[in-house]
């Protein structure tokens, strides 16, 4: 009877912490134990006459979903695009979208005292957080002075779901603008794989010899993919 009891109760207590509100299990259980829609409701406070704020929790997490990104699709939300779920309004749709960009700020802040730019690894855990979810090629420039050190990096260039313009003429007139003596080139491939395409490995030809007769040196070019990047110095193709 004792053990029969004890379930009972366990089950009581399991459907109450189900009927609580999301504060009410926050404040109880704390953050860990909310499902991703009680966490936004938390966020998104307020409901409408219609919607509880769980409802519409559930709407940004059906909207992610369309992005095939799940969660994380948000950091590729517009305003305009959270506009359409009933029930957020600019001031809501500004919000949860500054909450998506402290995440990503807040992986690469912990990502930042491992990164070494001689180690292709630290690179993309660096970049990672930020490349692998973008739904078109992106082409970063990082410029280093002749301690390896970081003096900027730079957006290059954002083309479509296949491919993206990489000039080496571009590249180095904004490297030699800030007196870069090295540079690490990185772009993200949408589908996932970064295996390196024919024109990757041609690019990566080109801005290798360009460099050599500039005096700057390409230490690596790292493409990124669905958390798993390509360098070309670890595959010694530089």
């Amino acid at each position: 009877m004792k053990r029969n009891k004890s379930i009972n109760t366990l089950l009581k207590e399991d459907a109450g912490n189900r009927l609580m509100l999301p504060y009410e299990r926050f404040t109880a259980m704390g953050a860990g134990s909310l499902t991703d829609a009680e966490l936004l409701a938390i966020i998104i406070r307020t409901g409408t006459s219609t919607k509880t704020p769980m409802e519409i929790g559930n709407s940004v997490l059906g909207l992610c979903d369309r992005t095939g990104m799940g969660l994380s699709g948000l950091k590729h939300l517009t305003i305009d695009d959270m506009l359409k779920i009933p029930g957020i309004g600019e001031v809501k749709a500004v919000k949860l979208l500054c909450i998506a960009e402290l995440s990503d700020r807040i992986a690469r802040s912990k990502a930042r005292p491992r990164l070494d730019f001689k180690t292709p690894r630290t690179v993309a855990d660096y970049y990672m957080e930020t490349m692998c979810h973008y739904q078109r090629e992106h082409v970063m420039l990082v410029c280093l002075n002749n301690q390896g050190q970081l003096i900027c990096d730079y957006e290059v260039s954002v083309g479509t779901v296949k491919t993206a313009s990489l000039s080496p003429r571009e590249i180095f007139i904004k490297a030699l603008q800030v007196n870069a003596v090295q540079i690490i080139i990185l772009h993200n491939h949408p589908s996932g794989d970064p295996a390196p395409s024919n024109a990757d490995l041609e690019m990566t030809e080109q801005l290798r010899n360009a460099g050599i007769i500039l005096g700057m040196n390409l230490i690596d070019h790292l493409i990124i993919g669905d958390h798993r990047y390509y360098s070309f110095l670890e595959n010694n193709v530089l």
